[in-house]
């Protein structure tokens, strides 16, 4: 497994921190600034660019607004730094909805799912992405 500091994560984003299971535990305490959103897609993309699985666990309870400007960043940054899965844990109805929107504007933009769940308990984001991270390697493994 890598190392935070093989990715460059352990002063990029203090939004973003790579747990020992391989997951990146996002969490804005406040409301989610248009550097902010950079960061968090930024550190995406250097886990993606180490060759690894991008599995996100989004921790929302303490988020406060996602204004139109950064909603426009996320939208344009993932893109180029999509992730492989996103399991997104403590969202309310709005946040749902902009979720839900980002997601279709990601695909519309780049033909490409944006695979996401909402849960209600930590235990069962991270069993979905796990599973998520196993049906990706069965996928690339060769067929003998």
């Amino acid at each position: 497994m890598l190392d935070v500091s093989d990715v460059g994560l352990e002063n990029a984003c203090p939004e973003v921190r790579e747990e020992p299971d391989g997951i990146l535990r996002v969490e804005v305490h406040g409301d989610l600034t248009d550097d902010r959103a950079r960061a968090v897609v930024g550190a995406m993309r250097r886990v993606a660019e180490s060759g690894r699985e991008v599995l996100v666990l989004a921790d929302t309870r303490h988020t406060g607004a996602i204004p139109a400007s950064a909603r426009k960043v996320m939208a344009e940054e993932l893109r180029t730094a999509r992730p492989d899965a996103v399991a997104i844990i403590g969202a309310g109805f709005s946040l749902r909805v902009v979720v839900a929107l980002l997601a279709k504007g990601v695909h519309m933009l780049t033909g490409q799912p944006y695979p996401q769940q909402f849960f209600g308990t930590e235990g069962e984001a991270r069993a979905w992405l796990l599973a998520q991270r196993d049906a990706l390697r069965a996928r690339r493994r060769p067929v003998p």
